[in-house]
């Protein structure tokens, strides 16, 4: 499985991208989007963030969506796979100050063989509880660590993220979930 994740502000500007593979089921680590797809990964998250505002401002979706409140009173919400392209599914989790995590997940192509592995995989099926569930502790781990990124005096609202140590515990917590 294939994953490309962004976040972005409240002006829908990127302020952070990360592309990475799979490492459970004896994953690599590495991304496996084609040179054709790669490309079209920020247009496909991008052209999400209008279902993206639709989900967050209406009022039905409030309860069925989680929320977590951070220290300072904020909350944010998973909204869980909000859009999908072709074999592409898109995941979303907004900040309390209006941030943008976006995960586009790629699922791997069938396994002509019919091996059972991939089907127990958390990336088999993109909607299934498991698979929500790891996505949701991805957010919350990398939301706790946006926290503490953009506690730091130089950031501005809506600046990049270039820390190398953000970049890591991204990293990290895409081994540890996906």
């Amino acid at each position: 499985m294939s994953y490309y994740f962004a976040i972005v502000g409240t002006q829908d500007n990127p302020l952070f991208e990360y592309e990475f593979g799979t490492s459970k089921q004896g994953g690599d680590g590495q991304s496996r989007f084609t040179d054709q797809v790669r490309h079209l990964n920020q247009i496909i998250l991008h052209s999400s963030l209008d279902v993206v505002e639709e989900v967050q401002w209406s009022q039905g979706q409030m309860h069925h969506r989680e929320l977590h409140a951070d220290s300072a009173g904020h909350s944010s919400r998973y909204l869980k796979c909000i859009d999908k392209f072709f074999n592409n599914y898109i995941s979303c989790f907004v900040t309390g100050a209006g941030a943008k995590f976006l995960l586009l997940h790629q699922p791997p192509p069938p396994n002509p063989a019919g091996s059972s592995r991939s089907s127990t995989a958390i990336g088999a099926n993109p909607t299934s509880p498991a698979t929500e569930e790891a996505i949701k502790m991805f957010f919350t781990e990398v939301y706790d660590n946006w926290v503490k990124a953009i506690m730091n005096p130089f950031y501005k609202q809506n600046m990049e993220v270039r820390s190398p140590v953000f970049r890591a515990r991204v990293a990290a917590a895409g081994r540890k979930y996906l």
